[in-house]
Protein backbone atom coordinates (compact mmCIF):
# COMPACT_ATOMS: atom_id res chain seq x y z
CA UNK A 1 0.00 0.00 0.00
CA UNK A 2 2.58 2.22 0.64
CA UNK A 3 4.29 2.44 -2.72
CA UNK A 4 0.41 2.65 -3.95
CA UNK A 5 0.52 5.96 -2.10
CA UNK A 6 4.25 7.00 -3.46
CA UNK A 7 2.89 6.41 -6.69
CA UNK A 8 -0.34 8.11 -6.59
CA UNK A 9 1.08 11.39 -4.64
CA UNK A 10 4.39 11.77 -7.45
CA UNK A 11 1.15 11.24 -10.00
CA UNK A 12 -0.86 14.28 -8.23
CA UNK A 13 2.69 16.25 -7.76
CA UNK A 14 3.01 16.17 -11.14
CA UNK A 15 -0.32 17.46 -11.91
CA UNK A 16 -0.14 20.08 -9.55
CA UNK A 17 3.39 20.78 -11.15
CA UNK A 18 1.41 21.54 -14.42
CA UNK A 19 -1.40 23.13 -13.42
CA UNK A 20 1.70 25.33 -11.01
CA UNK A 21 3.14 26.20 -15.42
CA UNK A 22 0.30 26.67 -16.34
CA UNK A 23 -0.75 29.50 -13.45
CA UNK A 24 2.98 30.93 -13.87
CA UNK A 25 2.74 31.19 -17.82
CA UNK A 26 -0.64 33.04 -17.92
CA UNK A 27 0.68 35.67 -15.10
CA UNK A 28 0.60 34.03 -11.66
CA UNK A 29 1.22 36.72 -9.11
CA UNK A 30 2.63 39.17 -11.29
CA UNK A 31 -0.91 39.45 -12.51
CA UNK A 32 -3.64 41.85 -10.69
CA UNK A 33 -6.33 39.81 -11.03
CA UNK A 34 -6.00 36.12 -9.10
CA UNK A 35 -7.77 34.82 -6.47
CA UNK A 36 -5.14 32.72 -5.36
CA UNK A 37 -3.00 34.34 -2.26
CA UNK A 38 0.45 33.75 -3.51
CA UNK A 39 1.86 32.13 0.32
CA UNK A 40 -0.90 29.64 -0.33
CA UNK A 41 0.39 28.71 -3.93
CA UNK A 42 3.76 28.69 -2.58
CA UNK A 43 3.16 26.98 0.37
CA UNK A 44 0.85 24.15 -1.11
CA UNK A 45 3.46 22.66 -3.54
CA UNK A 46 6.25 23.16 -0.64
CA UNK A 47 4.43 21.37 2.27
CA UNK A 48 3.06 18.63 -0.56
CA UNK A 49 6.91 18.12 -1.51
CA UNK A 50 7.93 18.31 2.20
CA UNK A 51 5.29 15.58 3.51
CA UNK A 52 6.51 13.02 -0.09
CA UNK A 53 10.23 13.65 0.90
CA UNK A 54 9.00 12.15 3.86
CA UNK A 55 6.91 9.37 2.85
CA UNK A 56 10.12 8.08 0.64
CA UNK A 57 12.11 8.45 3.72
CA UNK A 58 9.21 6.37 5.28
CA UNK A 59 8.90 3.64 2.23
CA UNK A 60 13.04 3.46 2.36
CA UNK A 61 13.56 2.93 6.17
CA UNK A 62 9.89 2.09 7.65
CA UNK A 63 10.42 4.39 10.18
CA UNK A 64 6.74 5.10 11.53
CA UNK A 65 7.70 8.80 12.54
CA UNK A 66 8.52 9.66 8.70
CA UNK A 67 4.81 7.87 7.67
CA UNK A 68 3.41 10.44 10.42
CA UNK A 69 5.47 13.47 9.58
CA UNK A 70 4.03 12.64 5.75
CA UNK A 71 0.84 11.98 7.08
CA UNK A 72 0.82 15.86 9.02
CA UNK A 73 2.26 17.62 6.15
CA UNK A 74 -0.89 16.09 3.90
CA UNK A 75 -3.20 18.18 6.07
CA UNK A 76 -1.60 21.25 5.94
CA UNK A 77 -1.39 20.38 1.96
CA UNK A 78 -5.02 19.48 1.99
CA UNK A 79 -6.29 22.03 3.97
CA UNK A 80 -4.32 24.75 1.14
CA UNK A 81 -5.62 22.98 -1.35
CA UNK A 82 -8.80 23.35 -0.19
CA UNK A 83 -8.52 27.00 -0.44
CA UNK A 84 -7.47 26.66 -3.51
CA UNK A 85 -9.84 24.72 -5.20
CA UNK A 86 -12.98 26.84 -3.74
CA UNK A 87 -11.40 29.49 -5.02
CA UNK A 88 -10.60 28.47 -8.52
CA UNK A 89 -14.36 26.83 -8.64
CA UNK A 90 -16.32 29.53 -7.23
CA UNK A 91 -14.73 32.18 -9.98
CA UNK A 92 -15.37 29.48 -12.97
CA UNK A 93 -17.45 30.52 -15.57
CA UNK A 94 -19.57 33.22 -12.67
CA UNK A 95 -19.45 37.06 -12.87
CA UNK A 96 -16.01 36.82 -10.92
CA UNK A 97 -14.45 34.53 -14.00
CA UNK A 98 -11.36 35.93 -14.38
CA UNK A 99 -7.88 35.75 -13.37
CA UNK A 100 -5.17 33.37 -14.09
CA UNK A 101 -6.28 30.41 -12.50
CA UNK A 102 -9.33 30.37 -15.22
CA UNK A 103 -6.51 28.99 -17.59
CA UNK A 104 -6.58 25.80 -15.83
CA UNK A 105 -8.10 23.06 -17.46
CA UNK A 106 -10.98 21.34 -15.89
CA UNK A 107 -9.50 17.98 -16.43
CA UNK A 108 -6.01 18.55 -14.86
CA UNK A 109 -8.02 19.79 -12.03
CA UNK A 110 -10.21 16.96 -11.86
CA UNK A 111 -6.96 14.44 -12.22
CA UNK A 112 -4.58 16.79 -9.39
CA UNK A 113 -7.71 16.49 -6.93
CA UNK A 114 -9.04 12.63 -7.61
CA UNK A 115 -5.25 11.34 -7.32
CA UNK A 116 -4.88 14.17 -3.75
CA UNK A 117 -7.74 12.00 -2.89
CA UNK A 118 -6.54 8.74 -3.40
CA UNK A 119 -3.35 9.90 -1.65
CA UNK A 120 -4.75 10.84 1.17
CA UNK A 121 -6.56 7.88 1.47
CA UNK A 122 -3.47 5.60 1.04
CA UNK A 123 -1.66 7.29 3.27
CA UNK A 124 -3.88 6.86 6.16
CA UNK A 125 -4.53 3.83 5.69
CA UNK A 126 -1.04 3.18 5.61
CA UNK A 127 -0.37 4.95 8.46
CA UNK A 128 -3.29 3.08 10.93
CA UNK A 129 -1.93 -0.38 9.26
CA UNK A 130 1.54 0.23 11.15
CA UNK A 131 0.11 1.96 14.52
CA UNK A 132 -1.89 -1.56 14.88
CA UNK A 133 -5.01 0.86 14.10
Amino acid sequence: MEFAALAAWILAAVAGGYLLIIWMAHGGASTKVTRFPVLVVVGHPLAAIGGLALWILYVATSGAAYAWGAFAALLVVILQGFMLFTRWLVGRGGRHARGTEQAFPAAAVAVHGGVAVATVVLVFLTVMEITGG
